[in-house]
């Protein structure tokens, strides 16, 4: 073997030791790389024996991945009310007969300083603000909200009128608050908190920060539960958790409600 490889080598030596050096190296790197995977194998073997249901119970960076957990809130959302032209226009004040301001449509900016402008000409006959709008701008909704307490108005909602999104805060400044026979109210995310989940910058979340404490502050100066604004933070901004009559008391955020009619027996 010695003699058949000096021989080999004898006919053309450059050739031949870089020929011979080269396949040497790739055997070897062939040799390491067989030896890493094996190793890698076998611990994701280890791994997957020691939790084989890692991947099942890791929740999402979304929220849990058992769909049970969402399915009760799921199930209480409904989309955003459509269909009435009245609500898609910026919000309107009429002063109506014992005292009844109504205000209805969209709050957009600016809508607090023409309410306070009406309170200013019609204050001292104005008794209730009755609404009917699927919300808008929250800065105005607070502001209108303040406002209200200040002048100790009632806030009311009509049988089978809506009070959407921001309209609830205006709803809730009422020193007394009444809402009618299958009146509609509902909350979702504002539009800075979804805004903030969608870019994720430090200016969003601060601003999204800075929104949910002004309105959780506003709801506990109002004396409501703040269970309110956990329900709107956990709904999409494309739909609506509805309150039911009963959690409309328990939450304080009515403190007047139609009494239910009996039901007539059946001759």
């Amino acid at each position: 073997m010695n003699q058949r490889i000096q021989a080999w080598l004898a006919g053309n030596p450059d050739e031949s030791i870089l020929r011979w050096v080269f396949r040497t190296i790739l055997v070897v790197t062939v040799g390491v790389l067989a030896a890493d995977l094996v190793e890698l194998n076998g611990a994701r073997v280890s791994a997957d024996v020691a939790s084989p249901q890692l991947d099942i119970q890791r929740d999402p960076p979304d929220g849990p991945a058992d769909p049970s957990v969402l399915a009760p809130l799921l199930k209480r959302l409904m989309p955003l009310p459509k269909g009435d032209p009245a609500l898609e226009q910026p919000i309107s004040l009429e002063l109506r007969g014992g005292g009844r301001l109504y205000a209805t449509g969209t709050i957009t900016p600016g809508s607090a300083s023409a309410f306070a402008d009406e309170i200013e000409r019609h204050g001292e006959y104005i008794k209730t603000i009755v609404l009917n709008s699927p919300g808008g701008s929250v800065a105005d909704a607070l502001a209108m909200g303040r406002l209200i307490r200040t002048r100790k108005f009632a806030t009311e909602i009509e049988a089978g009128k809506t009070c959407a999104s921001s309209c609830p805060l205006v709803f809730a400044g009422g020193a007394e608050r009444r809402a009618g026979e299958r009146a509609m109210i509902g909350v979702h995310q504002i539009a800075a908190v979804r805004s903030a989940q969608a870019a994720r910058t430090d200016n969003d979340m601060s601003l999204a920060q800075n929104v949910s404490a002004r309105c959780q502050r506003y709801l506990s100066d109002m004396g409501i539960d703040l269970k309110v604004w956990v329900h709107a933070m956990e709904t999409p901004h494309d739909q609506l958790f509805t309150f039911k009559p009963d959690e409309l008391k328990s939450l304080n955020l009515v403190t007047s409600m139609p009494e239910s009619r009996p039901e007539k027996p059946r001759s």
